[in-house]
């Protein structure tokens, strides 16, 4: 989801992932979304095809589960969000805007000054934290305007806040050394309004509006463009950082502090907190030549056709005639899928007679995954769409989390008449439900980026199928790079010496499959559970060297959580600069349920004293 996929907010955390609320409402049309039937054998007669259908791929029987009073105000939840929800969602929008707009009207010099002053209120603010009496440091910002399914427990246990609201001005476009200096405020649509217009763009777009700079750091982010950059932290050169004890510092690769740099990504804003970051730009032209392939087949020949779209079989992974600039890949069943492949092209180009050019970002136009989805029945086709726009266009849809929040939003009629409403924001979403439907949505729902390597893109596909029966699949591929230190996520020891499909020396090539929508059982009225399919799912990433964003719910248990992640430069940073008994730990920040300051202080203790770095 950044993404985005999918991505929360936890000081400043907010994944790309994939990440947005979604409201699951069982209606005759979603059966008609997810078509007629849903098992392989079913496609296969519908389509006329000849494949085999593998038997173990065939989901589970389940009993019928029985309705409650949440199932009925979740079906028709769709009026609160578009006479409630949707107006409001405009105004703050709009008000965004306008709050962009004046940013942007100061001069860079301005930004700073005001950015120095807002630095200095923030020391203030900390130092006048008593450690004996105040509890653990977290930002002011609101729990339910995190932008993801992940409750912000946390901040229900008593709590010292420290209030980052101003940090939201783009302070530099250096154009020499190709940087963009943002505060952790700063969106991809905002940055993406300021850089397309100089043909420059962040290395990493993630696909949502609302993903913020320092949530897809502290977190987890991705684009189409991971597959050549990595992820959106691994484009930061550079991070502006409050240590607990009221330090200003700035982090680099390779200058003191480089082992706090490299332990930033992932931390969710536990290690001290980002007031500005130096990203990567890159030249971009106008336009995305986009070109949609249809794949058909099992799971195993949808894996392989979208390995190829982007990974040279001969292993010349850096030759860019070979890969394609952007890649994404839409699995809407376990026998079809769409690869997509971009590449930058100028306005020239795009204007040549005979190219097609479509404006994806109109209100009015269908949702880009139902428009990529054309090219089952179309076959393979070519259009060009602007760049900008091609960048935010899973933002109006939430990729299809759409379809399930209002049902009827991708109808012609709606989208004419109402499509500039949208999207509902995530926080106002979050805002108008009470505990009750949040456990529901936990439970009836799959909100989750599981991080594979590509080599094991089918196995993870016919797990989701197996488990969770969710589609559309959202594939994206990303570089796992080979860092000269091990952080929280790094790639298969020895990796290189297999030379595998999509692999290089330096990085090993992993896939966000992104699982996102009610699973069929759901969707048929049978007994699911959701906190135990999500625990499988975590002991298979588990056993699979694969990983689990943390914006989105998670069952993992302390010790799995650091199976799955590796503590070591993690905790190394925490002791060396002050962070155990300031911030609050990864994993109890990321934990599911309500966190009590006896438990907080507790696990800390027992982290100075036998740190999980060394469990397996």
């Amino acid at each position: 989801m950044t993404n985005c996929k999918f991505f929360i907010f936890t000081p400043f955390v907010c994944c790309s992932i994939n990440p947005f609320l979604v409201i699951t409402t069982l209606t005759p049309h979603l059966l008609r979304f997810r078509s007629s039937g849903s098992s392989p054998a079913f496609l296969s007669r519908r389509k006329g095809l000849s494949f085999p259908i593998m038997s173990d791929l065939q989901a589970p029987l389940r009993p019928k589960r029985k309705k409650i009073w949440v199932d009925y105000f979740v079906h028709f939840r769709w009026i609160i969000v578009i006479f409630v929800v949707l107006p409001i969602s405009f105004t703050l929008y709009f008000l965004t805007y306008l709050g962009d707009v004046r940013s942007e009207s100061k001069s860079f010099k301005q930004r700073q000054e005001e950015h120095n002053e807002n630095v200095k209120k923030v020391i203030k603010r900390l130092k006048e934290r008593n450690p004996s009496r105040d509890g653990l440091v977290c930002t002011a910002r609101k729990p339910w305007i995190a932008v993801g399914m992940r409750n912000v427990d946390y901040k229900r246990a008593r709590h010292f806040e420290v209030d980052l609201s101003a940090f939201r001005n783009i302070l530099d476009i250096d154009k020499e050394r190709m940087i963009a200096r943002c505060e952790p405020l700063v969106n991809m649509g905002q940055i993406s309004r300021v850089s397309v217009p100089m043909n420059l763009a962040l290395a990493v777009v993630a696909e949502l509006d609302d993903l913020t700079v320092g949530g897809l750091i502290n977190g987890y982010g991705i684009e189409g463009s991971s597959h050549i950059y990595g992820l959106f932290s691994d484009t930061v050169v550079a991070y502006e950082i409050i240590l607990a004890d009221g330090r200003l510092v700035r982090a680099t690769k390779d200058n003191e502090y480089s082992d706090l740099f490299y332990a930033i990504p992932w931390s969710q804003g536990t290690l001290g907190l980002l007031v500005a970051a130096e990203i990567k730009l890159i030249p971009i032209k106008e336009y995305m030549k986009l070109t949609y392939k249809p794949v058909v087949g099992n799971l195993k020949d949808l894996a392989q056709g979208y390995l190829d779209s982007f990974a040279p079989r001969d292993g010349d992974q850096d030759n860019p005639e070979k890969v394609p600039d952007f890649v994404e890949t839409m699995i809407y069943n376990p026998t079809e899928a769409v690869c997509m492949t971009g590449r930058y092209a100028s306005k020239e180009e795009a204007k040549k007679k005979g190219n097609v050019i479509n404006s994806v970002g109109w209100w009015y136009k269908p949702w880009f995954y139902q428009h990529a989805q054309t090219a089952l029945k179309k076959g393979e086709f070519v259009e060009y769409i602007p760049t900008r726009e091609y960048y935010h266009r899973h933002t109006r849809c939430l990729y299809w989390e759409g379809k399930l929040i209002l049902p009827f939003a991708d109808q012609w009629w709606f989208r004419f008449l109402f499509g500039w409403l949208m999207p509902p924001k995530v926080s106002l979403l979050k805002a108008t439900q009470g505990e009750a439907i949040r456990n529901y949505y936990h439970e009836m729902h799959v909100i989750q980026d599981m991080l594979v390597p590509l080599y094991k893109v089918g196995d993870a596909l016919e797990w989701v199928h197996h488990e969770m029966e969710v589609y559309p699949i959202w594939l994206c591929p990303h570089r796992l790079y080979k860092l000269p230190v091990k952080t929280m996520i790094y790639p298969e020891p020895g990796f290189e010496l297999h030379r595998r499909q999509g692999d290089t020396h330096y990085a090993q090539m992993y896939t966000d499959v992104g699982v996102y929508y009610a699973p069929g059982p759901v969707l048929r009225g049978e007994q699911f559970d959701g906190a135990e399919a999500v625990r499988r799912m975590e002991n298979w990433l588990i056993e699979n060297h694969g990983f689990q964003p943390q914006y989105a719910v998670s069952e993992l248990t302390e010790k799995n959580f650091w199976r799955m992640f590796d503590a070591g430069l993690y905790e190394h940073c925490r002791k060396k600069y002050g962070a155990v008994g300031t911030f609050m730990s990864v994993y109890y920040k990321c934990k599911k349920g309500k966190k009590t300051e006896k438990e907080v202080q507790e696990a800390e203790q027992a982290q100075l004293e036998t740190p999980y770095a060394e469990a397996d």
